[in-house]
Protein backbone atom coordinates (compact mmCIF):
# COMPACT_ATOMS: atom_id res chain seq x y z
CA UNK A 1 0.00 0.00 0.00
CA UNK A 2 3.03 2.21 -0.07
CA UNK A 3 3.61 1.84 -4.07
CA UNK A 4 2.23 5.69 -4.85
CA UNK A 5 4.22 6.76 -1.98
CA UNK A 6 7.62 5.12 -2.99
CA UNK A 7 7.08 6.05 -6.83
CA UNK A 8 8.41 8.68 -8.74
CA UNK A 9 12.03 7.62 -6.78
CA UNK A 10 15.53 6.64 -8.38
CA UNK A 11 14.97 3.15 -6.83
CA UNK A 12 11.39 2.53 -7.98
CA UNK A 13 10.34 1.41 -11.45
CA UNK A 14 9.09 3.18 -14.42
CA UNK A 15 10.33 5.74 -17.00
CA UNK A 16 11.88 9.27 -17.32
CA UNK A 17 9.74 11.37 -19.41
CA UNK A 18 10.86 14.91 -19.70
CA UNK A 19 7.51 17.55 -20.57
CA UNK A 20 8.15 21.62 -21.15
CA UNK A 21 11.42 21.63 -18.84
CA UNK A 22 9.84 18.95 -15.86
CA UNK A 23 10.81 15.68 -15.52
CA UNK A 24 8.05 12.78 -14.66
CA UNK A 25 8.36 9.08 -13.74
CA UNK A 26 5.62 6.52 -14.80
CA UNK A 27 3.42 5.01 -12.58
CA UNK A 28 1.28 1.85 -12.60
CA UNK A 29 -0.44 -0.08 -9.88
CA UNK A 30 -0.19 -3.76 -9.34
CA UNK A 31 -4.10 -3.93 -10.64
CA UNK A 32 -3.50 -1.74 -13.68
CA UNK A 33 -3.87 -2.90 -17.10
CA UNK A 34 -0.28 -1.79 -17.56
CA UNK A 35 0.71 -4.23 -14.39
CA UNK A 36 -1.64 -7.39 -15.87
CA UNK A 37 -0.52 -7.14 -19.65
CA UNK A 38 3.13 -6.65 -18.61
CA UNK A 39 3.61 -8.96 -16.45
CA UNK A 40 0.82 -11.69 -17.43
CA UNK A 41 0.33 -11.06 -21.03
CA UNK A 42 -3.19 -9.37 -20.73
CA UNK A 43 -6.10 -9.32 -18.52
CA UNK A 44 -8.17 -12.29 -17.82
CA UNK A 45 -11.45 -12.60 -18.58
CA UNK A 46 -12.55 -12.59 -15.48
CA UNK A 47 -10.90 -9.97 -13.84
CA UNK A 48 -10.51 -6.27 -14.54
CA UNK A 49 -8.35 -3.63 -14.12
CA UNK A 50 -8.64 -1.64 -11.03
CA UNK A 51 -5.36 0.20 -10.84
CA UNK A 52 -4.36 3.03 -13.15
CA UNK A 53 -1.31 4.38 -14.97
CA UNK A 54 -0.09 7.74 -14.72
CA UNK A 55 3.02 10.25 -14.63
CA UNK A 56 4.50 11.46 -10.99
CA UNK A 57 6.70 14.94 -10.87
CA UNK A 58 10.03 12.84 -10.28
CA UNK A 59 11.43 12.79 -6.57
CA UNK A 60 15.32 11.75 -7.15
CA UNK A 61 16.42 9.22 -4.35
CA UNK A 62 13.86 7.62 -2.23
CA UNK A 63 16.40 8.97 0.94
CA UNK A 64 14.46 11.76 2.20
CA UNK A 65 10.94 10.47 1.69
CA UNK A 66 12.10 6.88 3.97
CA UNK A 67 12.98 10.08 7.12
CA UNK A 68 10.10 11.43 6.51
CA UNK A 69 8.72 8.36 7.09
CA UNK A 70 10.87 7.60 10.68
CA UNK A 71 10.01 10.73 11.27
CA UNK A 72 6.45 10.73 11.60
CA UNK A 73 6.92 7.47 13.14
CA UNK A 74 8.85 8.69 16.09
CA UNK A 75 6.53 11.85 16.32
CA UNK A 76 3.52 9.20 16.84
CA UNK A 77 5.56 7.13 19.56
CA UNK A 78 6.26 10.49 21.04
CA UNK A 79 2.36 11.82 21.24
CA UNK A 80 1.05 8.13 22.76
CA UNK A 81 4.11 7.69 25.06
CA UNK A 82 5.72 4.63 23.85
CA UNK A 83 8.94 4.36 23.88
CA UNK A 84 9.06 1.91 21.05
CA UNK A 85 6.79 0.21 18.23
CA UNK A 86 5.74 -2.56 20.25
CA UNK A 87 4.60 -0.41 23.12
CA UNK A 88 2.25 1.45 20.55
CA UNK A 89 -0.37 -0.77 20.39
CA UNK A 90 -0.36 -1.08 24.16
CA UNK A 91 -1.01 2.91 23.92
CA UNK A 92 -3.50 3.84 21.72
CA UNK A 93 -7.10 2.49 20.45
CA UNK A 94 -7.09 2.12 16.62
CA UNK A 95 -10.00 2.89 14.83
CA UNK A 96 -10.43 1.89 11.41
CA UNK A 97 -10.82 4.72 8.62
CA UNK A 98 -12.04 4.92 4.57
CA UNK A 99 -10.29 7.38 3.10
CA UNK A 100 -12.50 9.16 0.49
CA UNK A 101 -10.80 10.43 -2.44
CA UNK A 102 -7.13 10.07 -3.28
CA UNK A 103 -6.08 13.32 -4.23
CA UNK A 104 -2.49 12.51 -5.17
CA UNK A 105 -3.68 9.79 -8.43
CA UNK A 106 -7.12 11.52 -8.94
CA UNK A 107 -7.77 12.80 -12.22
CA UNK A 108 -10.61 14.35 -10.97
CA UNK A 109 -11.39 17.86 -9.50
CA UNK A 110 -13.05 18.72 -6.30
CA UNK A 111 -15.50 20.78 -6.28
CA UNK A 112 -15.02 23.37 -3.25
CA UNK A 113 -18.01 23.84 -1.14
CA UNK A 114 -18.59 27.21 0.24
CA UNK A 115 -17.66 28.03 3.56
CA UNK A 116 -20.04 29.13 6.31
CA UNK A 117 -20.18 32.32 7.22
CA UNK A 118 -18.62 31.60 10.95
CA UNK A 119 -15.92 29.67 9.11
CA UNK A 120 -15.29 32.25 6.03
CA UNK A 121 -11.88 32.74 5.86
CA UNK A 122 -10.09 36.73 5.88
CA UNK A 123 -7.94 36.70 2.90
CA UNK A 124 -5.93 38.23 5.12
CA UNK A 125 -5.19 36.30 7.94
CA UNK A 126 -5.24 32.97 6.35
CA UNK A 127 -7.85 32.21 9.53
CA UNK A 128 -11.66 31.11 9.41
CA UNK A 129 -13.41 33.82 10.89
CA UNK A 130 -14.25 31.43 14.02
CA UNK A 131 -10.14 31.22 15.11
CA UNK A 132 -9.45 35.45 14.25
CA UNK A 133 -8.82 37.15 17.43
CA UNK A 134 -11.72 39.72 17.59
Amino acid sequence: MLGGMMAGHDESAGELVERDGKVYKTFYGMSSDTAMKKHHGSVAEYRSSEGKTTELPYRGPIKATVLDLLGGIRSACTYVGAATLKEVSKRTTFIRVTQQLNQVFSTHEVAKSHDMPSQAADPGSGLPAAKRAK
